[in-house]
């Protein structure tokens, strides 16, 4: 089989005995994954869409003939009015989206203009539940010309619930190909010297503005449950390298600064100590200045500018203490493009 080039036919066209054959318009997507949001805040949008999360088996690792009456009769009858109260407070009413989303596709759109100069690269995003679906932009890219597909999960440390599901979720889209792309998926990068001087170069920009010192910071991850650690999970250990990274980035005292864990669901224990509890605690000890952060998420969402910058600094406040800061997600600044980049650039090399 021989490639046109000399112009005969069209180019990009293989010539065999048979006929010609269209070959690949050989480009390269770059699929950045998020975990997800609800399309709206009403009672069906948001059953829909915690429907969808709560019943992927690598989220709840119960048996299903337990977890299915849970779910069904209890939690989804309940539980989408309260969530959807919550996203509400966060909701970005001018694109009627939430905050994830409008970051996400900023993330990407920004990447794309980095990548502007290459014009084999396509960059695209998606999310693993509810909209829009990494299926969908998958597709998009393979119909774009897209003949090898870079996945990002944007988790900086890997969990079977967060980095394996996304992948999951693309490996199923990719069983219904007749002809597939060529796919890497981005491994964790808890540890990328990139990534820990953007996050402490940011922390010190946002600690900078404050019209107070903190006497203590606590570092937040989201939790999971520890049997899912003691199953082999990587994701603990990682949380707390990335913390120590980045306190020895900063410079900051190891007295003054804190690893926690928050988003408990359930009533399994979770990984700790939890974050509530240690902001509890601390405003109860005499703290009167406190600041969080969440290296852990590259997008601000519900778990953040909700429950940390929403709750915990109720919480706090209410408990005597008297500054409370919470220190925002990389998200589309130069520093999170900056983490990206450098992630995708590492990934593609042998293919740009």
């Amino acid at each position: 089989m021989q490639k046109n080039t000399e112009g005969i036919g069209a180019p990009g066209v293989y010539h065999t005995p048979q006929g010609p054959i269209p070959a690949s318009n050989d480009r390269i997507g770059v699929l950045l994954l998020n975990l997800g949001t609800p399309d709206a805040t009403d009672y069906w949008s948001m059953r829909r869409y915690l429907k969808e999360f709560l019943s992927d088996e690598r989220v709840i690792e119960e048996p299903r003939w337990k977890w299915w009456p849970i779910l069904n009769l209890i939690i989804l009858t309940v539980r989408p009015s309260r969530k959807g109260r919550d996203y509400a407070t966060i909701w970005n009413n001018e694109r009627n989206e939430s905050p994830i989303k409008t970051i996400s596709r900023a993330q990407a759109e920004k990447l794309g203009e980095r990548f502007a100069g290459d014009p084999k690269v396509v960059v695209d995003w998606a999310m693993r539940y509810a909209n829009p679906s990494t299926e969908s932009r998958i597709e998009a890219l393979v119909a774009a010309g897209c003949d090898r597909i870079l996945l990002v999960p944007l988790y900086p440390q890997y969990a079977a619930a967060t980095t394996a599901t996304a992948a999951d979720q693309a490996f199923r889209a990719l069983m219904k190909m007749r002809r597939q792309p060529a796919v890497r998926v981005a491994p964790a990068y808890f540890d990328d010297p990139v990534y820990i001087d953007r996050i402490a170069r940011s922390m010190r920009a946002n600690l900078a503005k404050l019209d107070f010192e903190p006497e203590r910071i606590i570092a937040t991850f989201h939790g999971m449950p520890e049997k899912y650690y003691e199953k082999g999970d990587p994701y603990y250990p990682q949380c707390l390298g990335t913390s120590e990274l980045v306190r020895n980035a900063l410079g900051w005292p190891a007295d003054r600064w804190l690893t926690t864990f928050q988003s408990l669901f359930g009533n399994d224990p979770w990984l700790q100590p939890y974050t509530d509890k240690t902001v509890e605690r601390l405003a109860a000890e005499g703290v009167k200045r406190l600041a969080l952060v969440a290296p852990g998420f590259s997008a601000d969402c519900l778990e953040t500018l909700e429950e940390l910058n929403g709750e915990n600094r109720h919480i706090f406040e209410g408990g005597g203490g008297e500054k409370f800061a919470y220190l925002p997600a990389l998200n589309d600044s130069e520093d999170g493009l900056d983490v990206i980049e450098a992630i995708v650039r590492r990934e593609l090399q042998g293919w740009l």
